[in-house]
C-alpha cells in the first residue's frame, strides 16, 4: 500500500484538515493581536496614523494570502476525494 493507495484517502484527509486548521488559527490570532497593539498605539498617539495604515495595508495582504491558502488545500483535498471516487467506481461492473 502506497501513501496515495485508495484505503488511506480518509486518514489523509483528517491529518491535512487537522494541519490547515491549526496554521490558520495560530497566524490568524497573531495577527489579530498586531491589530490590537496597532489600534492602542495609534489611539494612545504613539505611532503616526500613516505607519499605521500602512502596517494595516500588510496585515490585511497577508489575510489574504491565509485565505488563498486555504482555498487551495481545500480544493487538493477535494480533488484527491474525487480521484478516489472515481477509481473505486472504475472498478465497479457497469449497471445494464
Amino acid at each position: 500500500m502506497g501513501p496515495h493507495d485508495p484505503a488511506n484517502a480518509e486518514q489523509r484527509s483528517r491529518m491535512a484538515s487537522k494541519a490547515a486548521k491549526s496554521k490558520p488559527s495560530r497566524e490568524l490570532a497573531g495577527l489579530k493581536a498586531q491589530l490590537q497593539d496597532l489600534t492602542k498605539d495609534v489611539l494612545a498617539g504613539e505611532i503616526e496614523t500613516g505607519r499605521a495604515a500602512v502596517a494595516n495595508q500588510l496585515i490585511n495582504t497577508h489575510l489574504r494570502a491565509i485565505e488563498v491558502e486555504r482555498r487551495v488545500r481545500e480544493t487538493e483535498e477535494l480533488e484527491e476525494r474525487l480521484e478516489t471516487i472515481e477509481r473505486v467506481l472504475k472498478g465497479r461492473p457497469r449497471a445494464l
